[in-house]
């Protein structure tokens, strides 16, 4: 498995896993508005995404958004999207997006990492 920081190439990759993670949570599968809202995101720099891959598919990702400590002036992410396939859980997929965004945060010296 190897993770990857996504970007605007990613773009229709990402989509399809965000779709996916809000039809998990009972959403209407919506592709378009679920491209749009992750393109908007790639493109404000509004949010970090890592995809996971195996054996060169992607299946899963998870998504940060910077968020700020006003006490200690520090920048820090939240992580508040998660989505392995459903036919790829059971293998630390997860745990493996989980831990890289971690060494992300503190390869940039932020704050913290706070779920959602």
């Amino acid at each position: 498995m190897k993770i990857i920081e996504a970007n605007e190439t990613h773009l229709e990759i990402v989509a399809e896993l965000f779709d996916g993670y809000r039809v998990f949570y009972k959403q209407k599968s919506d592709i378009e508005g679920a491209t749009t809202f992750i393109k908007e995101r790639m493109q404000a720099q509004e949010s970090i995404i890592f995809l996971a891959y195996d054996n060169e598919k992607a299946v899963g990702f998870t998504q940060l958004f910077p968020i700020f400590s006003s006490v200690s002036m520090e920048r820090s992410y939240l992580l508040n999207d998660l989505y392995v396939l459903p036919e790829c859980r059971g293998k630390q997929i997860g745990a493996s997006l989980l831990r890289h965004a971690q060494a992300f945060i503190i390869k940039k010296g932020y704050k913290g990492l706070a779920l959602e």
